[in-house]
């Protein structure tokens, strides 16, 4: 039996599209030295893993967080909190966390790859609808089109915005609804086996894993690149 056509495909947002710019490390050094607090940005690197580490905890205890804006917010909030408090700053380290994360929350923060736009506009051109399924808070709408998206998406699908979170199978489905596809008429591309591989595996998508930075299991088969894309789907 002959596989449907491909006739959209969905991506991930963060290390799949976008990296922080500058480095999270230094957003925070910058909030703080607003604050008063200036810090070394080598002494907030160190601390960079512990802050890794803490989102991963609370990720593996309940990743339903992404559903909800307010508990979204507050994994983040507690993250930078605790790396205020390991640099020493104990009263404001709520008040500065939330700083971080508002700060995260503007488009300069953020920048895409460079293989991105090339992507994204070599599938239109093919006549292939383009759209978002992310574990994000409720601002990656204005955030992609603050980053200049808003004209090649045909939709953004958030966690945080309809109240389901991938690996689920409904957000998946949702999305494919959205854009007016089936399941098997899409990819989906994103960097964890987790939340985008299984996921969109689970509805019958083609799921792509892309690997950025080189730490992915290779029986997996990712893509390195953007640039690499049309050749594992078939174009």
């Amino acid at each position: 039996m002959t596989a449907p056509s491909l006739r959209a495909v969905f991506f991930d947002v963060g290390n799949t599209l976008l990296y922080a710019e500058p480095s999270v490390s230094e957003v925070c050094r910058q909030v703080l030295a607003e604050a008063g607090h200036v810090r070394d940005l080598h002494v907030i690197d160190s601390f960079m893993p512990l802050v890794d580490a803490y989102y991963e905890e609370r990720y593996e205890e309940d990743d339903a967080f992404w559903t909800d804006e307010e508990r979204t917010s507050s994994v983040w909030v507690g993250m930078y909190s605790m790396l205020c408090r390991r640099l020493g700053i104990e009263d404001e380290a709520v008040d500065l966390a939330r700083r971080v994360y508002d700060e995260f929350g503007r488009p300069d923060r953020w920048a895409a790859y460079d293989d991105v736009r090339p992507a994204f506009d070599r599938l239109a051109s093919r006549g292939l609808r383009i759209g978002i399924i992310s574990n994000w808070d409720s601002r990656l709408v204005g955030l992609l089109r603050g980053l200049g998206f808003g004209d090649v998406l045909d939709d953004i699908v958030s966690s945080a915005d309809v109240g389901v979170h991938k690996p689920d199978p409904r957000i998946f489905q949702l999305a494919c609804e959205r854009i007016g596809v089936l399941p098997e008429e899409a990819a989906h591309v994103g960097d964890h086996h987790y939340a985008d591989i299984l996921g969109a595996s689970s509805v019958g998508m083609r799921a792509v894993l892309i690997d950025r930075h080189g730490v992915a299991d290779p029986a997996d088969n990712p893509i390195r690149t953007l640039d690499e894309l049309e050749a594992v789907l078939g174009l």
